[in-house]
């Protein structure tokens, strides 16, 4: 049996989960609601704020989406209770990082500068304090979406190997390649 899968998710007051037709659940709480679509092989109850998953049969596929579903209705939860933050940062000289309301106007090194439209679900904060990096701040209830956003931030210049220089998200550590004297 799935160790995560048979976990039941505890709603904590305040958060109000129900299943409509369709097998669609959908969470409500002071940050927000959020909707997810469940496989029909799947059963979700919910009983006294407290949301157990069960699968009718040990197959790999039933196996991969108990646990899959109920980590979706975990995050959710948590999204709506707390939220979710991801944070990035900018490494390299003149990298510079701007936001007017929910468009990011970024400086990483290219001939011009990238504007990037930020879903209107998420909150968006740049940070440049005098010797620190410029940071960028995402906030929201959905952590897919959030993810998503990030990593598409990060793919507009990833950290090279030899100098570490490009978007890399907070805490993330880069491993150096030596340069063309090592191999000597």
């Amino acid at each position: 049996m799935s160790r995560i899968g048979k976990q039941p998710v505890i709603a904590p007051a305040g958060v109000t989960i129900t299943v409509g037709k369709d097998n669609v659940v959908t969470v409500k709480g002071p940050k927000g609601e959020l909707k997810q679509e469940i496989d029909r092989d799947i059963t979700v109850e919910v009983k006294d704020g407290t949301i157990t998953f069960a699968r009718p049969t040990d197959q790999i596929r039933h196996r991969a989406m108990h646990g899959l579903y109920r980590s979706l209705i975990a995050n959710m939860v948590k999204g709506v209770t707390d939220g979710f933050e991801r944070k990035l940062e900018l490494i390299g000289v003149g990298f510079k990082a701007a936001s007017q309301g929910n468009v990011l106007d970024l400086a990483l090194g290219y001939s011009h500068n990238i504007i990037f439209e930020i879903p209107k679900e998420l909150k968006l904060a740049t940070a440049q304090e005098k010797g620190q990096n410029p940071t960028i701040s995402l906030e929201g209830i959905d952590k897919q979406l959030i993810g998503q956003v990030a990593a598409k931030i990060r793919g507009l210049r990833k950290p090279e190997p030899y100098k570490g220089k490009g978007v890399r998200y907070m805490g993330e550590v880069v491993r150096k390649k030596a340069g063309k004297a090592a191999g000597k």
